[in-house]
């Protein structure tokens, strides 16, 4: 009978520890954001334009993963949200030409990392500037 009991109760608590969910969709939290583009000249001296970034694709990663967990496109205002995620580490990234001329392929990940500490959380992150 104790063998059966302590089978039960270490049953009971790796069940338990099991419950706890990892980063993803499923809670009540969101990340939202608007992405603005800046116009360029080729040399990035002059300033042409500037305006929200419609029909752009931002991205975000769950946890540790390497790729992307979940894509999304801006609305005509520029604007973006994750919604339904649970508490834990994300980063949102999306990409834009790079205004240091340093990068091979001209092109760079802009990438903030966000930890959503309570369930109902509503992180914004504000204006995220990308080069055109």
């Amino acid at each position: 009978m104790k063998i059966l009991r302590s089978t039960c109760i270490l049953f009971l608590i790796t069940a338990l520890m099991s419950c706890e969910k990892p980063e993803g969709l499923g809670g009540k939290a969101t990340i939202k954001g608007n992405i603005w583009t800046e116009d360029w000249n080729t040399t990035f001296t002059v300033l042409q334009s500037d305006y929200a970034s419609a029909d752009v694709e931002v991205y975000i990663i769950y946890g540790t993963n390497t790729s992307y967990s979940q894509r999304i496109r801006t609305n005509y205002k520029g604007e973006f949200s994750f919604d339904f995620l649970r508490e834990g580490i994300y980063q949102i990234y999306v990409y834009s030409k790079d205004k240091t001329l340093q990068a091979p392929s001209g092109i760079v990940a802009l990438v903030k990392d966000i930890t959503i500490t309570s369930k109902k959380q509503s992180v914004d992150l504000g204006r995220i500037v990308i080069y055109n």
